[in-house]
């Protein structure tokens, strides 16, 4: 059990329609209380899907009582009636609960630029409100009705030392970079908390986890994750408590996302040490992580640390203060390059293992910032020509 695990939430699934294949489509997560408290953070991108819209709006007061959910069309680029779509999704979802629209938040995942139809998510809609139930074929049916280029649904959970659980489940496989990814991910909890501190423990946890995969440099227009929390445990934890598990949670998620990323042959993870700041750090290790000559040599087997260390110079010096010849490269547990130059031989690093290890060190500070990222494949190129076929 993920989503429906702690107390207090319900879940349901359908195959609305919406997807042409026939596949689970629609899903419905459900907070029956006693607390209403809800949390989110939304995509970064300027151009921001009819549901993003809708849901920061909802979400302001801090309270909402239901998340609708459908893969198989993003939304996004839909004009005033897309969002009229998105209201209408809202208040259909509110009528079937008994609640207010202004408590129904809504994600939609899909191809950009095309209206949902929407008999066939009010139908869904109908339908999974009747089916709502507890259990983990509730919770994996749920999961998998988010999917879209996903090859598995991604779920995950904690328990905290007083009792408190948080369930999760989220859906991302590429275009996935800061703020967030392509991904709509719900987090459940029934910790009793207030708004204030559901939102700086989200913010916390997504800043170190989902904010660190960068699969393609690319920045979603739906991007979202909610935390809802019932309040059904009667527990008010420790704010850092409660952090720890939803931090946990999270990025157990958010390196599923990176195992499952379109494509992917390794899952690559890039940590710079000795930076100046820890913004510095993660500047050096985005770039990195960015460079399709690293993301290639990765894919080929190549500990090529010459183009570790062109990705980490295009860093502007304002940015992420270092002298080259204080700059060392390991990979995989070998260090190919020390003091701006080659060291041990590149032909004793492994490269076969799934992950791939990426270790810079700057020599200019204390500090530490890391990403996720993956390799560039042939994979990847055909099956995002053809997502839109």
């Amino acid at each position: 059990m993920t989503v429906t695990r702690p107390r207090g939430f319900r879940a349901a699934a359908t195959a609305a329609g919406i997807k042409a294949t026939g596949a689970l489509d629609l899903a419905l997560v459900v907070n029956d209380g006693p607390r209403d408290t809800a949390a989110a953070v939304f995509t970064a991108n300027r151009v921001q899907a009819a549901p993003v819209l809708w849901s920061r709006q909802a979400i302001a007061d801090g309270r909402s009582r239901a998340v609708v959910l459908n893969s198989g069309g993003a939304n996004a680029c839909t004009g005033p009636e897309g969002f009229a779509d998105t209201h209408r999704t809202a208040e259909h979802t509110a009528q079937q609960l008994g609640i207010s629209a202004q408590d129904v938040l809504v994600c939609s995942t899909g191809l950009i630029g095309e209206r949902l139809p929407m008999d066939a998510v009010l139908g869904g809609i109908d339908t999974a409100a009747a089916a709502l139930a507890v259990g983990a074929e509730t919770d994996e049916a749920a999961s998998r009705a988010i999917m879209t280029t996903d090859s598995v649904p991604k779920t995950a959970s904690a328990t905290t030392s007083s009792g408190v659980v948080v369930g999760g489940m989220a859906k991302g496989a590429g275009m996935l970079a800061p703020q967030l990814a392509t991904m709509l991910v719900v987090l459940t909890t029934d910790a009793d908390v207030d708004p204030a501190t559901a939102g700086s423990v989200l913010r916390a946890a997504t800043a170190t986890t989902f904010d660190r995969v960068d699969s393609d440099a690319c920045m979603s227009t739906n991007d979202t994750v909610i935390l809802l929390a019932s309040g059904a445990s009667g527990i008010t934890p420790r704010a850092e408590e409660l952090a720890e598990a939803v931090r946990q949670v999270s990025a157990d998620l958010a390196r599923q996302l990176v195992a499952d990323a379109e494509g992917a042959a390794h899952d690559v993870h890039v940590i710079v040490r000795s930076s100046s700041t820890e913004q510095a750090a993660l500047a050096v290790a985005r770039e990195i992580a960015r460079s399709n000559l690293v993301k290639t040599a990765v894919y080929g087997n190549d500990p090529n640390w010459g183009r570790i260390v062109a990705a980490a110079g295009c860093v502007p010096e304002d940015v992420a203060p270092f002298a080259v010849e204080d700059l060392s490269v390991s990979v995989n547990g070998v260090e190919v390059c020390r003091s701006g130059g080659a060291h041990r031989d590149r032909s004793e690093v492994d490269m076969t293992p799934r992950e791939t290890l990426i270790e810079v060190d700057l020599g200019a500070g204390t500090a530490t910032g890391d990403i996720w990222t993956n390799d560039l494949t042939h994979e990847y190129v055909e099956e995002n020509s053809a997502y839109s076929s």
